[in-house]
């Protein structure tokens, strides 16, 4: 397996989003131990203009890291209680990232996360140099199909329905 480098998420979220389905993430414990899971399905999130994606509110503490470069890990709390996990992805100041929304096994973001054991430590960190957390390529590419993105109602009928979430097609 090798280790994902920045080229690969210094492109549009668009073209990250698929890409990432079937890379598998990898989380060194204290102890030593590595988790793996690949990766089933992701969501995108593109800019400004995007109603669904947190720097349509505006360039607040909270969403300062999706203005920061590609590969950067942004970890935050949902409903109060649940840690997800995204990567920014293409161009600095060009707000935009991918959440990483289930695994093979762990269905959901949150119960991805719980099982990789993130928490908002990660929250600034980056996939492409953190000793702990990594994403990988062992050339694995799976089906794919597009859906709606989830829990987004919020955003309005335009951006709830657009076609950004991939999901590995088990046939």
């Amino acid at each position: 397996m090798v280790r994902l480098d920045g080229t690969f998420f210094h492109r549009d979220c668009l073209e990250v989003a698929p890409d990432l389905v079937g890379k598998v993430i990898c989380r060194r414990l204290p102890d030593g131990t590595i988790l793996q899971e690949r990766i089933a399905e992701t969501e995108a999130y593109r800019g400004t203009e995007d109603l669904a994606c947190h720097a349509s509110k505006g360039r607040t503490p909270r969403t300062e890291l999706l203005y920061r470069e590609s590969g950067v890990i942004y970890v935050y709390l949902c409903y109060g209680m649940h840690w997800l996990m995204n990567v920014i992805t293409g161009e600095p100041e060009q707000p935009q990232g991918v959440l990483i929304r289930a695994g093979e096994v762990h269905s959901g973001p949150a119960k991805l996360t719980r099982y990789l054991q993130i928490d908002r430590s990660f929250n600034g960190g980056s996939f492409v140099t953190h000793p702990d957390l990594w994403i990988a390529d062992d050339g694995f590419r799976p089906a794919l199909r597009t859906d709606v993105r989830v829990g987004i109602d919020y955003a309005g009928e335009y951006w709830k329905n657009r076609p950004w979430r991939w999901i590995a097609d088990k046939g």
